[in-house]
């Protein structure tokens, strides 16, 4: 059984296996930036798509060839807006967005509420926004 994988065919193996895993990445990445491509129309998409199905490896390298230059400037572009927004969620999740915390709002509320500044239904409304 052993004697099966003489020659070097169990690093041929490992090879042909690394460069297929490489081949799936490639495609996904292919297919991830045709549908990101914001200067591609609908009918653009279709026939990238129809050409890397149909003829998968002519069709990827030519789309490496001729849109490849793009492709790092999306990515980096969906990852700035990625983190934008995670920036943001996090800021409005911790309150950090009017620089004061869910306990601090509702004690300044509670004091324009003592004051007479506000009403009680005033009070309540800005209350719920502050807790929602």
């Amino acid at each position: 059984m052993l004697a099966a994988f003489g020659d070097g065919q169990v690093f041929w193996s490992f090879l042909v296996f690394f460069f297929w895993i490489i081949w799936i990445w490639l495609a996904i990445t292919v297919f991830v930036d045709i549908f990101r491509s914001r200067d591609l129309s609908g009918v653009g998409k279709m026939v990238w798509v129809l050409l890397v199905v149909l003829i998968p490896y002519l069709g990827v390298f030519a789309y490496l060839l001729l849109r490849g230059g793009k492709m790092h400037e999306r990515a980096v572009e969906a990852a700035q807006a990625q983190d934008k927004a995670f920036r943001q969620y996090v800021q409005n999740a911790a309150g950090a967005g009017n620089g004061r915390s869910t306990a601090d709002e509702l004690h300044r509320l509670a004091d324009l509420k003592d004051r007479g500044v506000i009403t009680d239904a005033e009070f309540e409304r800005l209350k719920a926004k502050a807790v929602g």
